[in-house]
């Protein structure tokens, strides 16, 4: 018989520990909040989710103790973000799954539309936008490796257990000098330069990773697209659509 010691600390994962978390609306609307990457305050985030602020603190609390966001303090106030890339992917598989909310005024179709054309998944470009741009790099041979299109029934790897494993896609040489003369910095570091995300409106692949984050930190900087002061939405610019016309091939209409 085995001594209690020489078991495992630790069982199998915990996943209605933090399905409960996704299972309050308020609490969904404040990670949708911050699925563009950026950190908001506790007052924005009690707007954004339709309660007070007492309860937003509460609900922040909870989301923090669970990792799945951190907390940030600037003098004395305290912003929150998503905890990490991770965190973006989940909320991006969760809603490929989920079914749409109905459209019940101007506003929510609006949203709606601006949502699947151009927007923020964590710190990269998703909607129409992310997978336009992830398919030129693909026609160009910027990437190599896959076709941009999610396909379940590959049999390279488990397709469903999570982002950017069905396939793979490497950086060319040719990339390299593309990217280059874009300007856009190829990263270095820890985190993997290439991943993608299967987009959960358009169901075809769009680039993440470091080279991702870049993408999106050189269309911004460059004033190619504006961020909108909330929500996920991105707006490209007249200049935006002229760089991707000349840059990616693509011609961008809102």
């Amino acid at each position: 018989m085995r001594d209690a010691a020489d078991l495992p600390s630790v069982g199998d994962a915990d996943i209605a520990a933090v399905a409960r978390l996704f299972a309050d609306p308020a609490r969904c609307a404040v990670l949708l909040a911050l699925d563009d990457g950026r950190a908001l305050p506790a007052s924005v985030l009690a707007e954004e989710a339709g309660v007070s602020r007492s309860t937003a603190s509460s609900h922040l609390t909870k989301l923090t103790e669970a990792g799945l966001l951190r907390v940030e303090t600037h003098g004395r106030h305290r912003y929150y973000r998503l905890a990490g890339p991770q965190v973006g992917e989940l909320i991006e598989q969760l809603m490929r799954v989920a079914p749409a909310r109905p459209v019940r005024s101007l506003r929510d179709g609006t949203k709606a539309a601006r949502l699947r054309s151009a927007r923020t998944c964590y710190d990269h470009f998703a909607g129409r936008l992310g997978v336009e741009l992830m398919g030129s790099l693909v026609r160009q041979r910027v990437l190599k490796g896959g076709d941009g299109r999610y396909d379940p029934t590959r049999d390279r790897g488990d397709a469903l257990s999570g982002p950017g494993h069905d396939v793979s896609y490497d950086l060319t040489n040719r990339g390299r000098m593309f990217l280059n003369g874009v300007g856009i910095e190829i990263p270095s570091g820890k985190r993997p330069l290439i991943r993608y995300c299967v987009d959960w409106t358009e169901q075809r692949h769009h680039l993440s990773g470091a080279l991702g984050r870049a993408i999106l930190d050189r269309f911004v900087e460059a004033g190619w697209a504006v961020r909108t002061p909330r929500g996920r939405a991105v707006k490209v610019t007249p200049e935006g659509r002229t760089a991707l016309a000349d840059w990616f091939g693509i011609e961008w209409t809102d």
